[in-house]
């Protein structure tokens, strides 16, 4: 492929997008230019010069911005009054991430973003928004297809490179989308707005006929009713939300790997995108569980990989190989991204009961202080007495939590790849190939020095950085380490067993 070297612009249809964008960015400083230009008399100047301000520094950004791809890096020049060039080196980049929203795909165009072994600081990652569809997609090819990947024959050198679907995304799959709990947010968020303009306008909903009339029900319903109505509310909104931010997310859903050594994920409905990961910066997959999920056998597979952004969801930082899923699909998915099926099925060795134990004592231990600090405040300040009453169901959910987290931990060593399990409200189980590791970290908390646990930690430099064996007896961490990196720990080991 032809590299070129000289400088080159975004597409001139972002002179239409880059304002567009500044606009509703801008949008309360130009509501409060409004209501200042109203005090003055001159609320219509106000607002078109401040439109204006913000137009101009929309289309400045393009005139501002050029890139070039050589054979060694790929730079980014942008700015005016604080001139910044980025250079991302071709032999440092892991991913590539093509997104386009509705206004994007109305023009035709698409913005790409540079993913490397680092965490992308906004600052710092290498944006291009954005390119022509076509032009975008000739650039991913660019950036990760730099060599044939290993190949038997030499027939299979001169084939052209071609795409093989690992999994696809089923519209029955959307059933899955109310036990994601991901609409919590957006219903918090709607009500708080709702509730913002409703104080704002000096509105009262109670005066409507319909609104009134509920209220008159809510006034005379015991106490019991009116939580159970809010919670049937709650758990409704909820369910919406999140089954259409599952629809939105994930419609079209396709993971499939090319023979060039990359993985590809496209999905989206309104907003589109599409994330390229390369096979030899993978290091292995995570199959998550988050509680609701598992209650109806669903779960996640998630990609641990170089050059993904840290701190972000999984479902917006690009580590997703499959959404919420039938477990069974997601252990598959899993099995044929990482090779053996054995590390995401097999067994695992337990804890022990000094492990379970912590487990009890923080759950437990934490709900009844709870209770007990309002009961005190029941008898001290005088609340009501029913909200120490009700609190006690925390004690048998707290166990339960403990139970299942207990149950949760566990480890091994298989084919030459670590396996950790944990957690409860989200199990994980990750399997991560022992070339992946990079390092041990051994914690000991003063709880875990006298049970003799210790919380083994293996750093690398994909997803998060690290696989947690928690509170696994000392001696088995040691010997974890040294089997998976033999002679690393040997010292350690030493001084263990004496």
């Amino acid at each position: 492929m032809t590299e070129r070297t000289e400088w080159r612009r975004l597409s001139g249809r972002m002179l239409v997008i880059h304002p567009i964008q500044e606009l509703l960015r801008a949008w309360p400083v130009l509501i409060g230019l409004v209501f200042a230009g109203t005090a003055g008399g001159q609320s219509s100047w106000w607002s078109l010069g401040g439109a204006i301000a913000v137009i101009a520094a929309g289309m400045l950004r393009w005139f501002t911005t050029t890139y070039r791809v050589s054979a060694e890096q790929v730079q980014v020049r942008r700015g005016l009054l604080r001139r910044r060039l980025l250079t991302v080196p071709r032999d440092r980049i892991r991913t590539v991430d093509v997104t386009a929203n509705l206004l994007h795909r109305s023009l035709g165009l698409a913005k790409v973003e540079v993913g490397t072994g680092r965490t992308d600081r906004k600052d710092d990652a290498v944006k291009l928004d954005a390119l022509h569809v076509d032009e975008a997609t000739r650039l991913r090819a660019e950036l990760l297809h730099r060599t044939p990947a290993r190949r038997e024959t030499a027939r299979e050198e001169t084939a052209a490179p071609s795409e093989v679907l690992l999994a696809a995304v089923p519209a029955a799959w959307v059933r899955y989308g109310p036990f994601t709990l991901t609409g919590l947010v957006t219903v918090g968020v709607i009500a708080g707005v709702a509730g913002r303009a409703v104080n704002e306008a000096h509105l009262d909903p109670g005066r409507l006929g319909p609104v009134s009339t509920l209220l008159e029900r809510w006034e005379h319903a015991g106490l019991p009713a009116e939580i159970a109505a809010l919670v049937a509310v709650l758990v409704v909104a909820v369910a919406i939300a999140s089954t259409l931010g599952y629809v939105l997310a994930f419609y079209g859903f396709r993971l499939t790997r090319n023979t060039l050594g990359t993985l590809h994920v496209t999905r989206g409905l309104i907003t589109t995108r599409s994330i390229t990961i390369e096979e030899r910066r993978l290091h292995g997959v995570e199959i998550s569980e988050p509680l609701l999920l598992r209650a109806v056998r669903g779960a996640r597979c998630l990609a641990i990989t170089t050059g993904l952004r840290v701190g972000r969801g999984a479902e917006r930082g690009g580590s997703l190989l499959l959404p919420p899923a039938p477990r069974a699909e997601a252990v598959r998915v899993g099995a044929l991204v990482l090779g053996p099926t054995t590390p995401l099925t097999a067994p695992l060795t337990g804890h022990g009961r000094r492990a379970a134990r912590r487990r009890y004592t923080r759950a437990v231990g934490l709900a009844a202080l709870v209770v007990a600090a309002l009961l005190v405040l029941s008898w001290t300040a005088g609340s009501p007495a029913w909200i120490w009453r009700l609190s006690l169901v925390l004690l048998p959910v707290a166990a339960f939590l403990a139970w299942d987290r207990a149950r949760s931990l566990g480890h091994a060593l298989i084919e030459a790849t670590l396996v950790s399990r944990r957690g409860t409200l989200v199990r994980r189980r990750s399997a991560l190939a022992c070339e992946g590791v990079i390092g041990w970290n051994l914690r000991r908390s003063f709880f875990q020095r006298r049970a003799g646990l210790a919380t083994l930690v293996a750093t690398t430099a994909a997803g998060r950085q690290r696989i947690d064996v928690q509170d696994v007896p000392l001696g088995e961490a040691l010997r974890l380490a040294d089997e998976a990196l033999p002679g690393l720990l040997t010292p350690f080991l030493d001084s263990a067993d004496s």
